[in-house]
């Protein structure tokens, strides 16, 4: 099956090398890239642009400004199914997903709708986190199970794998979350439809470059918006 990762960026030039590489390394040739960038100050997207015309399985969307990660992932889910890809990853830039696990991410997707990269889960964890942060998170998945009554170990973490009827059917155009809460909703309407959803361990190791999007704001008003997506239905999208 074709296959499509869809990494944004905001800043992230020393990273976006290494990534794509290590990317490319792990994963076969039916396997390609695009990097959906929201207009870097710091020249993300110029390397981009540069990957794109060296190598066929890279590929480059360029935003007009900081635009947010949620309407990043729709837009690139977007192209993705216009291109005719079967699988489509989310992962970030900044190594915090090692791209060693999008083998296994691409095997579970064989069998199953959904594959959820969890630290949630036996075997999985996380490296170089606060107390603080280890709670936010944690807790924010603890919460959102109980709220919405799904099954799903780790709801807030954005290394995903979906098939391409999951995001045919969850309407992402529909979608009224960005950022954090996107995770939590669109995971969501995957498990109100019915979809088979799979988690498998991975460690999630805090950036070593750059600086974080993420922060305590972020996530309560994010955590704030669980509610929304049960009482609100989201459209049935019927193909």
């Amino acid at each position: 099956m074709r296959s499509l990762i869809v990494i944004p960026t905001y800043n992230e030039s020393e990273n976006l090398p290494l990534i794509l590489q290590a990317a490319l390394d792990a994963t076969p040739a039916e396997v390609e890239i695009l990097v959906v960038d929201d207009g870097s100050p710091d020249g993300t997207g110029q390397l981009a642009e540069g990957w794109c015309q060296k190598n066929p399985r890279v590929h480059v969307m360029h935003r007009k400004g900081k635009l947010g990660l949620g309407t990043a992932y729709v837009a690139g889910f977007r192209w993705g199914l216009e291109q005719g890809f079967d699988l489509l990853i989310e992962m970030d830039a900044d190594f915090s997903h090692d791209p060693k696990y999008l083998p296994q991410m691409l095997k579970l997707l064989e069998t199953h709708d959904v594959a959820i990269g969890s630290r949630y889960v036996a075997g999985g964890g996380t490296v170089n986190w606060g107390v603080g942060r280890k709670i936010l998170s944690r807790g924010g998945s603890l919460y959102s199970r109980m709220i919405l009554g799904a099954p799903i170990r780790d709801f807030t973490g954005g290394f995903n794998g979906w098939r391409r009827k999951v995001i045919e059917a969850v309407d992402i155009g529909s979608l009224r979350s960005d950022g954090y809460s996107f995770q939590i909703e669109l995971k969501y309407r995957a498990f109100s439809r019915g979809f088979d959803i799979a988690e498998f361990p991975i460690v999630f190791v805090d950036r070593q470059v750059g600086q974080s999007k993420m922060n305590k704001k972020i996530v309560i008003e994010a955590l704030g918006r669980v509610w929304s997506f049960r009482c609100k239905p989201s459209p049935v999208v019927t193909r």
